[in-house]
């Protein structure tokens, strides 16, 4: 298929429901969600084969978890026409479809991911070409497939959700300068073409992790909440949890609990060193760890680790731009720093995303907000996530009030547009209806520069 061809299509298809009512519209994007929560399990089984990585129930819990929570979060929203008056400003607020939206998606989220960009583009009115990486084809498809069926239930035009059926990078990048708007969720180069294309993107920064722990917490609910926010699909989810920074006086009682329950911890410089030659050969990350169980990671090491056990913590000797280890990890291995003060604990998590992950987010487990509020204040980081499960509640969660997104923008520091969660209202143009406002008036010039 020609990316002409594909764009003209998806073009002819957005221009009929560009005329949807909002209750039509809302119906179409129900059913997007609604058909990935009934088919969560047929559709993890597959993106754990075709993407070999991750943990197939985990993606079971990933697709029915997006799909309800992105359409509890759409759902009664205002995205046709009139969208709001401000009787006071004299305006109105009028929403307009952008026209194609072109998506490129990762092999790390092959069903989330198209969901979510599809119920963001439909819910403005647009139709969406999706790019997936060549290792989630087959889940792109088979989505095509399951949506297919229903539009044609409800008449609504199969171009509507287009695939490039085999995906490459030069048709990537093609589509890219083809359509209207563009949403990149992969790797540095995918988000790197998408704004290079000259057309308005919205791309995603590498995420890194910092967490901290303060002294006033529960330990061994802090060690629960962090193990699984780093070990959930085999840890290639980019809010993963990556460190442990914990106070000396806690810090053995901290370790103790994460490896109570389930952590492997290795403090000698040999063994560290073994996973660090491992996971970042030649200072770039070894694909053969990406997304694998920790047994297959330390086996890669040459390290034995107890049976059973879920994670590997490392106890590097320095941070920052000084050792691979501050970077990403994309597999169930963190690495473990103890502070003396919490300026200190905040000062190794900045230097961590200072090389590489600025602008994602930070995990912060803590009670006392003056310390949750400076490491806010302090942090390049778009997201501070407060006594939570970074994983699974930094996309949104029925706990915070983040949208829900598979998109996380991560502002200037991350080379992205929005230093905040990709939305629904993201993806619709929003023209300015100004009437003279009511009782106005032109203050004296006293007023004006007094």
């Amino acid at each position: 298929m020609q990316i002409p061809e594909l764009v003209e299509r998806s073009r002819a298809a957005q221009r009929i429901i560009a005329g949807y009512s909002q209750e039509k519209i809302d119906a179409v994007v129900r059913m997007l969600a609604k058909v990935v929560y009934d088919n969560a399990e047929p559709l993890a089984k597959l993106a754990a084969e075709e993407s070999r990585m991750g943990v197939y129930e985990d993606k079971i819990l990933k697709n029915k978890g997006k799909a309800r929570l992105l359409w509890y979060g759409l759902k009664g929203k205002k995205s046709v026409g009139i969208l709001e008056y401000d009787e006071d400003a004299g305006i109105a607020l009028v929403a307009k479809p952008m026209g194609v939206i072109g998506a490129a998606t990762p092999c790390t989220n092959p069903i989330v991911t198209p969901l979510c960009n599809a119920m963001f583009a439909i819910k403005g009115g647009n139709s969406i070409i999706i790019a997936p990486h060549p290792r989630s084809k087959k889940c792109a498809a088979r989505l095509a497939e399951l949506y297919y069926a229903e539009f044609d239930k409800m008449g609504v035009p199969k171009d509507t959700f287009l695939v490039i059926e085999e995906p490459t990078i030069e048709l990537s990048n093609e589509l890219m300068k083809a359509v209207d708007v563009v949403i990149a969720t992969g790797g540095a180069a995918m988000v790197k073409s998408a704004y290079s294309s000259g057309k308005p993107s919205f791309g995603v920064g590498p995420g890194n992790v910092q967490g901290l722990i303060d002294d006033d917490v529960d330990i061994e609910e802090t060690a629960k909440k962090m193990i699984q926010s780093r070990i959930f699909d085999n840890g290639i989810i980019c809010s993963g949890t990556q460190t442990i920074i914990a106070g000396k006086k806690n810090y053995q009682k901290v370790i103790d609990a994460f490896v109570k329950n389930g952590a492997a911890y290795f403090d000698e410089p040999a063994v560290v060193d073994k996973f660090r030659k491992t996971l970042f050969p030649n200072g770039q990350i070894n694909k053969d760890s990406v997304g694998r169980p920790i047994a297959a990671v330390a086996k890669l090491a040459g390290v034995e680790i107890p049976g059973g056990a879920k994670l590997v913590i490392l106890k590097p000797e320095k941070y920052g731009k000084e050792d691979h280890l501050s970077r990403e990890k994309m597999c169930p291995v963190m690495t473990a720093y103890e502070y003396n003060s919490w300026e200190e604990a905040v000062a190794i998590a900045h230097a961590n995303l200072l090389y590489e992950g600025a602008g994602h987010s930070v995990d912060v487990q803590s009670n006392t907000r003056e310390h949750i509020e400076y490491a806010g204040l302090t942090l390049p980081v778009s997201r501070v996530l407060v006594n939570q499960i970074c994983t699974s509640m930094n996309g949104g969660a029925f706990q915070n009030s983040l949208s829900p997104t598979t998109t996380l923008g991560c502002g200037s520091w991350g080379n992205n547009s929005i230093s905040e969660n990709l939305a629904y209202y993201h993806l619709f143009n929003k023209s300015r209806i100004a009437y003279v406002k009511p009782h106005w008036s032109q203050p004296a010039d006293e007023e004006i520069f007094g």
